[in-house]
């Protein structure tokens, strides 16, 4: 049985240096590398886990950083019928970054800004359903949306691709976990006065790690950088890492994880 439609289901990282990049995943999650792309002319990386998908990698072209395109880590969505989705999310005020797009008989792909500025992907599943696993080390165990304005975001996705907003309240403020039929599926928080004033709204993807400080100083030995020292939260220890191009995304050492994956 394929993931559920709404479910945060794959995440992949553009890299303009996709040996380079490789190395490091690999390095610092113990991940392993499968070049699977049809061909010379559309590479992809996929990262397993004891053989389960986990994560995948694609180039970031020269023309593609000539014009301003950073590399950077995005999350999907699965859905069931990605030309409606992505129809939807226009008529919803979304902006279209790619139409949707046949890739083989692995699936069907699109990508949108959302209303808040926030560019997140679409997923019609093929042969490929997006990771095999969930909330283990080394593996995705959360996706969170962070912008100045919630509550245009969460309206959006609620008619979009059917979640529900629940607000809870985390340290000195309010967090919004979106559910995705009975599931947490994901989470939305303001950044105003917590992240600079140009921060854009984005989507984080967060690493499940069983030691966060060994994972952020393993990522500096590789090359990376430490975007946010790791330290405690709420849900335990956590910490922001840029790897050796600049693309972000989270790591989280918690006992808080749903036991039955995808979330």
């Amino acid at each position: 049985m394929g993931l559920a439609h709404g479910t945060h289901g794959w995440t992949d990282v553009a890299c303009p240096d996709m040996e380079a990049g490789a190395a490091f995943y690999t390095g610092i999650f113990g991940w392993a590398a499968l070049d699977s792309g049809p061909n010379e002319s559309m590479p992809y990386t996929m990262f397993t886990m004891d053989g389960k998908l986990v994560a995948g990698m694609g180039p970031l072209s020269k023309e593609q950083i000539d014009a301003g395109q950073p590399p950077t880590w995005s999350a999907y969505v699965i859905v069931d019928d990605v030309d409606a989705v992505h129809a939807r999310a226009i008529e919803l005020g979304a902006t279209s970054l790619m139409e949707p797009m046949q890739i083989m008989d692995s699936g069907k792909m699109a990508f949108i800004v959302d209303p808040v500025g926030a560019a997140i992907g679409f997923w019609q599943s093929g042969t490929h359903d997006g990771a095999e696993v969930f909330n283990v080390p080394g593996a995705v165990t959360w996706n969170d949306l962070a912008t100045r304005d919630v509550a245009t975001a969460t309206a959006f996705y609620e008619a979009l691709v059917g979640w529900r907003t629940q607000e809870m309240e985390m340290g000195e403020g309010t967090y919004w976990t979106f559910m995705n039929g009975d599931r947490m599926n994901a989470g939305a928080w303001d950044i105003a006065g917590h992240l600079p004033d140009d921060t854009p709204s984005h989507w984080m993807n967060w690493f499940l790690v069983a030691d966060c400080a060994a994972t952020a100083a393993r990522a500096t030995e590789l090359g990376g950088t430490i975007v946010r020292e790791p330290g405690p939260d709420e849900m335990g220890v956590s910490g922001v890492i840029a790897d050796p191009f600049g693309a972000v995304f989270g790591i989280i050492e918690t006992d808080q994880v749903d036991d039955q994956p995808p979330r």
